[in-house]
This record gives structure tokens, C-alpha cells and sequence, in this order.
């Protein structure tokens, strides 16, 4: 890039903060650091025209985990474990609702479902027998019982004939987060650089060095945003995830109201806008969705299709409008990671799907690091 003297003066040199990803983490942990730091040089590196990887391409889900994933994750960490990341979703939604307002970001307490196909008998029954004593584990988050059971009222077929409640979770517009989110950070004076990529970082003689693909700058202090890209940054335990998601075109009276899971989280759909937003399907090829690169495959998109012709819209004739992908971090563990990785570098990566709910309190966190 031909920068000039005024252009490198202005917006690249004294950077105090340097933040990789203009997504929801990174957007927090500026406005954060500019809370604690208010005369303070905060310049973000956003890799695309608008944010990449899940904050703008996720289905607006403000969620806390179904039951089916609840006792998943109890199967593979301990109570103490699950508990605190549950607590983080709540205490995270919560703080997204402080920063921005219920009505800037469209926020809707209408519950959200999970369903159960009816060949799903022994995990439907399980999640069933277990009510009470999750209930009872997770009462001290919500102050009341998150989970009862509630009959098909929205009249899906192929599935059981009860849905499993969490009365606590909501809704929202992904691009009316992440427009207040940004507006708010340019507000406070905080720079962000579209369509610049960090493809390497190096510390030295208290500073770090940033290569772009465009020009070099240096900063005091680093801090990592990327989730799901972080593996091309970091050497951490945190891997790309890609997932697929359409919507179809409005449809006239549309009954469906609320969040949905199934299939143990791994599909996910909503009404947004008189449509049905459905993504996931991930499980059918876990190997093959770890990937950084977007775009949609014939067997997800076939089997989400499918889904919307048998299960969510069975009687109604439908048009899908667009399809598109989004990248998550996840790992073996669900825990976050926020840490400092060395003098001058700190991270907040491994979202786990969970960037809406989490994405506010790991921002502040990563900030706080320093």
C-alpha cells in the first residue's frame, strides 16, 4: 500500500491497542479498553468489508443451551464446569442488553424449543426424566426454573409430541448488534481498518510488530479476536467450524414464533422478518465443516431442505432466498479462552458457538487483562 506521511501519521502510528477482529468480542474489548483508557490509541484490523467469521453470520440466538446439551456437556465436564458456562451465557446476554438497549438490537424473550424426531425416543425421554433435577441445578442463574415441558403447538410433524421449554431465552437482529456495536465503538474514537488482514505478529523491544497484507505498524499491546481463524495467529487449542445456514422467503402468515433447537443443538431455526431462518448440520460431516473457507455443501443444504419440507414447514409452500456460512471456534472444552499469551499479546478465542451469548463478557475480559 502507497501510504502517505498523513495517512500512517493518522491512523497507524502510537497505536496503545491493536485488536485483530471487529466481531463481537473485539468490538467489546475496545469499547472496554477505552472505559479504562480514555485517551488511549485504539486501532481494530478487520479482515473483511464487514465482519467475517460468526457475528454477522449467526442466527441471532440469545441462548443458554437446551437440555440436550446440557447433559451432554455434564457427560464430559464437571457440574462446576457447566455451570460456569452457563452462568457466562446469562451474565453475557445480560451485558449485551446494558450496552446496546432491548429495542436497538430487536431483543425478544419468546422462549426457545427443543424438539425431539421421533426415532429420538430414548434421548427424548432422558431429557424428559431430568427436568427437575436440571431445574434445580440451574436455578441459581436464572433465579426460577429455566425448563418444563410444553405440547406442539406450532404443529411440526415427525416429531414428539412435547417440546422441552427454556422459558429464559430470547432473540435478536445479528445486524442491528453488530451496526450499534460498531457505531458505538467509532463513537468513542476508536479506529477500525476494513479490509485489512494480520497474516503474522512478532514481539520485540516491548512492542508488536503487525504484518499485513497491506502495510507493517507496531503497537504497544495486541489483543487476538478472530475465534475460528485464531489457529493462523496462535498456537491454541481451538479449531474453524463452519456453519451452514438459509432462509427462506416471507411467508404469509407465519405462525412459528421462538428459538428452536434439534437434534442435540446440532440444527437450530427461528422466525425472523415473517421467514424461517434454519442453520447447522454440522454433525454430518465434522471433518470436512472444519474449515476457515465459507461456503455450503449439497449434503447440509440438502438435509436442512429436507428438514423445512417434513418437519418445520410441512404444510406450506416455501422459497428459499439465500444461503450462507459462517466460521466458530470451537475445541475439546467449551471454556472460553481468555489469556495473556505473552508480555504483549492476549487473546479471546473458542466461542464455541455461543459468540451472541458470550461474545460481550469475553471482550470485557480480554480487555481487562491488561
Amino acid at each position: 500500500m502507497n501510504l502517505s506521511y498523513w495517512e500512517y501519521k493518522t491512523w497507524l502510528s502510537h497505536i496503545d491497542f491493536a485488536i485483530v477482529g471487529s466481531g463481537i468480542v473485539g468490538l467489546n474489548c475496545a469499547i472496554r479498553l477505552r472505559e479504562k483508557h480514555p485517551k488511549a490509541k485504539i486501532v481494530i484490523f478487520e479482515r473483511g468489508v464487514l465482519p467475517q467469521g460468526a457475528s454477522t453470520k449467526n442466527a441471532g440466538f440469545a441462548c443458554f443451551g437446551s437440555i440436550s446439551e446440557i447433559l451432554a456437556d455434564l457427560r464430559s465436564h464437571s457440574k462446576d464446569e457447566v455451570f460456569h458456562l452457563v452462568s457466562q451465557r446469562w451474565k453475557g446476554i445480560r451485558l449485551l442488553r446494558s450496552t446496546l438497549g432491548d429495542k436497538h438490537i430487536d431483543f425478544q424473550r419468546n422462549g426457545g424449543y427443543e424438539l425431539f424426531l421421533k426415532q429420538q425416543t430414548a434421548l427424548y425421554e432422558n431429557c424428559l426424566d431430568r427436568i427437575a433435577e436440571i431445574n434445580h441445578f440451574l436455578k441459581p442463574i436464572f433465579g426460577a426454573e429455566p425448563f418444563s415441558s410444553c405440547p406442539n403447538s406450532f404443529h411440526f410433524k415427525q416429531i414428539k409430541e412435547h417440546y422441552i421449554k427454556h422459558a429464559f431465552e430470547g432473540q435478536l437482529d445479528t445486524g442491528k448488534m453488530m451496526m450499534g456495536l460498531l457505531q458505538l465503538a467509532q463513537q468513542k474514537g476508536i479506529i477500525v481498518l476494513n479490509s485489512i488482514a494480520v497474516n503474522d505478529i512478532m514481539e520485540n523491544q516491548g512492542k508488536v510488530s503487525l504484518q499485513t497484507d497491506a502495510f507493517e505498524c507496531q503497537a504497544r499491546k495486541l489483543f487476538i479476536a478472530t475465534n475460528g481463524f485464531a489457529s493462523q495467529l496462535l498456537n491454541e487449542n481451538v479449531k474453524p467450524a463452519r456453519s451452514q445456514v438459509l432462509i427462506t422467503k416471507p411467508i404469509q402468515n407465519l405462525g412459528i414464533k421462538g428459538t428452536f433447537h434439534l437434534d442435540e443443538g446440532y440444527y437450530y431455526f427461528r422466525n425472523i422478518d415473517n421467514r424461517i431462518m434454519l442453520g447447522g448440520g454440522r454433525n454430518l460431516d465434522l471433518e470436512g465443516e472444519k474449515t476457515v473457507v465459507f461456503g455450503q455443501t449439497e449434503l447440509i443444504q440438502n438435509r436442512l431442505q429436507e428438514l423445512l419440507e417434513q418437519v418445520i414447514l410441512p404444510t406450506t409452500i416455501f422459497e428459499i432466498d439465500q444461503r450462507w456460512s459462517g466460521i466458530m471456534g470451537v475445541g475439546k472444552e467449551k471454556k472460553p479462552i481468555v489469556k495473556q499469551v505473552s508480555e504483549n499479546v492476549t487473546c479471546g478465542i473458542r466461542l464455541g458457538g455461543m459468540g451472541v451469548a458470550i461474545g460481550s463478557l469475553i471482550g470485557k475480559e480480554l480487555a481487562d487483562l491488561v
